[in-house]
């Protein structure tokens, strides 16, 4: 049974280069000459499904995350923002990750004009480069069905379509890790150094788009060589070490320049405390993360995790996390169980096991990390768990299949398929006011094809591929249905969420949308609009503070353009863009306002520099009150903006904001209080 498993049929395994050689880059979407006909139509019609689901009404998101929109922007109009990822075309301080992702989106902006579209293109075109190659990185070992369904998969959960649709730097980290998996299979095919590095360097740009999370996968790519690799043990491990400096190198480079470039001539790294780009790696962005100890975060210091949720294995199976990726998660565990003991005797460069080790690697480390960190986790991070799922459940299920005729498999399919059918009912019943009828005809469905599969190893061909369909169709009409309602509905702010609303239950829900801030919101929820949002992991703290604002300042959402709150930017009243854009090339910075979401939103709609005090969430300490009186006496800053969100009152930005107010006398504009500073003091 082992070596039916582990034995790669003709049609079904490559054939191999010679080490060194590389098969042409058109073989990703052409196929190869002796796939059947409907091969190549099915992997056509994949890529444009997925490309329809991911650019239809793409801009009706507007700035989506206005945070990373306005640092594209200032990267579009200033090359030095470019480079360090800054915030603003003036360069006082930068976003609070690497700029990796930053860069696509504003060479798309530099190219196109500065909107909706140019910012979220590359995203979507990530989805569906994402979904290619995770086709043809499962499709070189294994058979097509295989590769159609897991880049069905992937393409399908409701939180790639949400990250696909979105300007967060996930997106391209998938890209760059799905583009790792390929290279590491071509390393154990081949035994190519030149591969191992590939793989490494790629890794390497996901960490200059979101740090030290792109690192997950790095023991699963590392450790697959080291069992299946073709060469001796030892060269492996110097091949593996050779991987490792190429890591370094391409993770670094950028990095190194940062840090040896002096403060003076060079923005403030934000998200950190004093100025440093190693201290957010290995800080805020990095272990903080998993033990909630985050200097400067939402959070604050030396928390534990209680504001985003219990901890446990049951995290990613929680109404916060489950509708977004646990859909076919059960699924692809049982299958990674399963495909290892069946593999447990194969030889070492077995394939089935190695695919096993890569993606189950990929799995376990980068699930149990978020299951287990007590730092900020927000439910969207999920997405770069998908195109395991994908693979695993693709790979799994095709090997399941071809055994069927063994009453071991079948049976195994039968139950795959009615667990996965109760756990969609499970997870759409968490939105029972949401197509309350899909549940139950996905649970009667499920019983129906999982009887059907029993008896699938003595039907004629045509009716197994009829109960197969059936059993696909099954498992993917849920997370279908919430992809769709994805793609349909408007996101913006710093933590959106896939499908429709959910009840509250172990993990936190989501509410029925209250936007950050709002009536009844959350403070750090990700609510679609409405009242009485509950988001549960972070914690229902209501408005947003505005310890940094000065006094008088407008908390509006609307119409007049005040603050927005800490998650989200503001969208200005015509006046006040009119007011604030007078003279706008006699200033470095047209204003200053408190928190970069606030600042986001009066950046975007002037395209002008305006200065985010505090960073992200007002608590970066810059500029400081003396350099911000130096701008000021310098004529730098023409306007304060009050109402700005974050901070605290006896920190920098309260300070400033104290000063301003102190020293200036307010002017209200369409019900938003500004400071003109370059006029007389109060």
């Amino acid at each position: 049974m082992t070596d039916t498993i582990s034995a790669p049929r003709p049609d079904v395994s490559p054939p191999r280069s010679a080490p060194g050689r590389s098969i042409p880059f058109g073989r990703f979407v052409r196929g190869r000459e002796a796939d059947p006909p409907w091969v190549r139509p099915s992997l056509l019609g994949l890529l444009l499904a997925t490309a329809a689901l991911y650019l239809i009404d793409l801009g009706s998101s507007g700035w989506a995350n206005s945070f990373y929109s306005a640092a594209v922007q200032a990267g579009s109009t200033s090359w030095k923002a470019f480079f360090y990822g800054s915030s603003d075309a003036a360069n006082s301080i930068t976003v609070d990750k690497p700029p990796a992702s930053l860069w696509l989106m504003a060479i798309s902006v530099r190219i196109f004009g500065l909107h909706s579209w140019s910012i979220l293109v590359p995203q979507a075109l990530e989805g569906v480069a994402s979904v290619g190659v995770l086709y043809a990185t499962v499709r070189r070992w294994f058979s097509p069905g295989a590769a159609l369904l897991s880049g069905a998969v992937l393409a399908l959960t409701p939180v790639a379509v949400l990250m696909f649709r979105f300007n967060n730097p996930d997106s391209l980290l998938v890209l760059l890790l799905v583009l790792g998996a390929y290279a590491i299979v071509r390393a154990v095919d081949t035994g190519s150094t030149r591969w191992l590095v590939f793989a490494a360097t790629l890794v390497g740009f996901g960490f200059l788009t979101k740090m030290l999370q792109a690192f997950l996968v790095v023991p699963a790519f590392a450790l697959v060589y080291l069992v299946a690799g073709p060469t001796p043990v030892r060269r492996r491990i110097g091949q593996l070490l050779v991987a490792g400096v190429a890591l370094l190198v391409s993770a670094g480079w950028w990095v190194a320049i940062v840090e040896l470039v002096p403060a003076r001539d060079r923005p403030y790294i934000g998200g950190s405390q004093h100025n440093s780009e190693l201290e957010l790696i290995f800080g805020y962005n990095g272990f903080g993360r998993l033990t909630g100890n985050e200097s400067g975060s939402v959070g604050g210091g030396g928390q534990t995790g209680s504001r985003w949720g219990a901890t446990g294995w049951s995290r990613l199976f929680g109404s916060e996390m489950g509708g977004q990726i646990a859909w076919l998660l059960p699924a692809a565990l049982a299958l990674l169980v399963l495909a290892l003991w069946l593999t447990r005797r194969a030889v070492r460069t077995d394939r089935t096991r190695a695919a096993m080790l890569l993606w189950g690697g990929w799995l376990l480390i980068t699930g149990l990390t978020f299951s287990y960190m007590q730092g900020i986790v927000h439910p969207y991070y999920t997405v770069a768990l998908a195109p395991a799922i994908g693979a695993i459940v693709g790979i799994g299920s095709a090997m399941l299949w071809r055994q069927r005729r063994s009453p071991w498999a079948s049976m195994s399919l039968a139950a795959i398929t009615v667990g996965t059918a109760i756990w969609s009912y499970v997870l759409l019943d968490r939105s029972s006011q949401w197509l309350p009828w899909l549940r139950y005809v996905i649970l009667i469905g499920g019983i129906i094809t999982a009887g059907l599969l029993l008896t699938s190893g003595y039907l004629t061909r045509r009716l197994a591929t009829i109960v197969a369909s059936a059993a696909l169709i099954v498992a993917l009409a849920g997370p279908t249905a919430y992809s769709l309602q994805t793609a349909s509905t408007t996101h913006t702010g710093a933590i959106p969420s896939a499908g429709p609303a959910v009840t509250s239950g172990a993990g936190g829900g989501r509410g029925g949308g209250g936007g950050p801030g709002g009536a009844g919101g959350t403070q750090f929820g990700g609510g679609r609009g409405g009242t009485g949002g509950t988001q549960g992991a972070p914690g229902t703290q209501g408005t947003p503070p505005t310890q940094g604002a000065a006094p008088g300042g407008n908390t509006g959402r609307t119409g007049g353009g005040g603050m927005s709150g800490l998650l989200n930017g503001t969208t200005p009243s015509s006046a006040l863009v009119s007011r604030l854009t007078e003279n706008a090339s006699s200033y470095t910075w047209i204003a200053a306002t408190v928190g970069a979401n606030n600042a986001a939103g009066y950046q975007l709609a002037t395209n002008q520099s305006v200065m985010p005090i505090g960073g992200f969430n007002g608590t970066d300490p810059s500029p400081t009150l003396a350099q911000f009186e130096k701008y000021v006496s310098e004529g730098k800053i023409h306007y304060f903006i009050a109402g700005g969100t974050g901070g605290s009152s006896s920190g920098t930005t309260g300070t400033i904001a104290s000063w301003v107010a102190s020293h200036f006398t307010a002017i209200t504009v369409d019900g938003t209080t500004i400071y003109d500073l370059t006029a007389s003091t109060s």
